[in-house]
């Protein structure tokens, strides 16, 4: 384990990183011994100094729910963060791009709970018990942290991601909210176009066979630290494409047939 003032110290960092939009190089090639609960200890010391600028908690993503990249991460569980109240958006926004380094897009269903979930024990069937609408979303992931190092060109390992806030940097919310049991979630698909060019499609059993499965996970890993998921979090279930890059002017939109379609541009 890093000590704890190495761990505030990168905190800190990952802190400055957001707001100036430049990028660090991987923190467990500068810390060999790096773990992944040192990782979860240097996401939790970020969103202290990102509390005590007034923001707060809105819900959680859950990241790497898929077994292609699980193994390219060479893990066997998916991760998870916090959602903060300013990366937020609705569709058919203008989303600014100096809002984000390197972005890209991935394609989920978001879960809005109505009832809370505690640890341990939580099952899938809890989980559907609980949602009170399941709703299409884009997730705008970006990396603090480089996905490459600029000079090895080796890619950043799970320890990296997990510290970076798994990743997420923004949420697009929009389509047909339905409830969880109107539909039959595992077969729900969507077509994720660029620039009116469709760069990747999915259906949502790829996120762990059913996507309430990752909630049931995440409510059931951070219950030891005493955290719980709260009436209202949104959670994001997981992507079921591969992410999509995306640059000033691009348009993304999302087509998820019966439940809707999300859209927005960068700016």
């Amino acid at each position: 384990m890093l000590p704890q003032t190495v761990i505030a110290d990168l905190a800190r960092q990952l802190y400055q990183a957001r707001k100036s939009r430049t990028q660090l190089r991987h923190f467990s090639t500068l810390h060999p011994g790096m773990t992944i609960e040192d990782g979860y200890s240097i996401q939790r010391e970020w969103v202290k100094l990102e509390m005590a600028d007034g923001r707060t908690i809105k819900g959680r993503k859950i990241g790497l729910t898929s077994r292609a990249m699980q193994m390219a991460s060479q893990i066997t569980e998916p991760d998870y963060a916090p959602l903060m109240d300013d990366m937020f958006f609705e569709t058919a926004s203008d989303i600014p791009i100096e809002r984000f380094i390197a972005p890209r897009v991935e394609v989920e269903l978001a879960f809005i709970l109505g009832k809370p979930l505690k640890g341990p024990g939580v099952t899938l069937y809890d989980v559907l018990r609980a949602t009170e609408y399941v709703t299409p979303a884009l997730e705008i992931i970006d990396a603090r942290i480089e996905q490459f190092d600029r000079d090895t060109k080796q890619m950043r390992k799970v320890f990296d991601t997990i510290s970076d806030f798994a990743a997420n940097a923004g949420v697009v919310t929009g389509g047909k909210p339905v409830r969880p049991d109107a539909v039959d979630l595992r077969w729900t698909g969507a077509m994720l176009y660029k620039n009116a060019v469709i760069e990747e499609t999915g259906l949502a059993a790829a996120v762990l066979n059913h996507p309430a499965t990752g909630v049931a996970w995440l409510a059931n890993k951070i219950a030891p630290f005493g955290e719980q998921l709260q009436a209202g979090d949104l959670v994001l279930g997981g992507s079921f494409t591969r992410p999509t890059t995306a640059q000033r002017g691009d348009v993304l939109h999302a087509d998820y047939g019966p439940l809707g379609s999300i859209s927005f541009r960068f700016v």
